[in-house]
């Protein structure tokens, strides 16, 4: 089974909450954490990076936070990913060069292919995506009236 790291879903979640609740506005770490239930810990660290990479924008001063730095309709999954897997510090097994024949001409391929695959469904999901999924599902928001869903 294909695995996600707390760190990465944290992530999504972050970017996630940020378009869907607070629409152009910025937002705070503490509110994210408030909303989401996200340990500080992870949720300041990976916010940092995503702002690093271009995902988000961090806005300083009393009324600063972060917000999304491009339409959520031009952020992905896989992109979010891409910068969380380059946080992470464990190497990917598949790249790993001991193993056996079986495990470099068999198993490693397939897993491979397997990542492909599901990089490119993350690769064509956008947050935009997921906002309708939440609006869909009767997620509650607290800014309501600032969120277009118009494509």
């Amino acid at each position: 089974m294909l695995r996600i790291s707390k760190k990465l879903m944290f992530a999504i979640e972050a970017v996630l909450d940020i378009a869907y609740n607070a629409g152009d506005e910025t937002v705070q770490s503490g509110e994210i954490t408030r909303r989401q239930g996200i340990p500080k810990r992870y949720l300041e660290q990976v916010l940092q990076q995503l702002v690093r990479e271009g995902v988000l924008a961090g806005v300083r001063g009393p009324r600063g936070g972060y917000r999304l730095a491009r339409e959520r309709r031009r952020i992905t999954l896989g992109e979010i990913v891409r910068v969380v897997r380059a946080m992470e510090l464990s190497s990917d097994p598949v790249e790993d060069p001991a193993g056996s024949d079986l495990g470099h001409r068999v198993v490693r391929p397939l897993w491979a292919e397997l990542q492909e695959s599901c990089m490119a469904k993350l690769d064509g999901t956008t947050i935009e995506d997921l906002c309708l999924r939440a609006r869909n599902a009767g997620v509650a928001c607290e800014a309501r009236d600032k969120i277009d869903f118009s494509i």
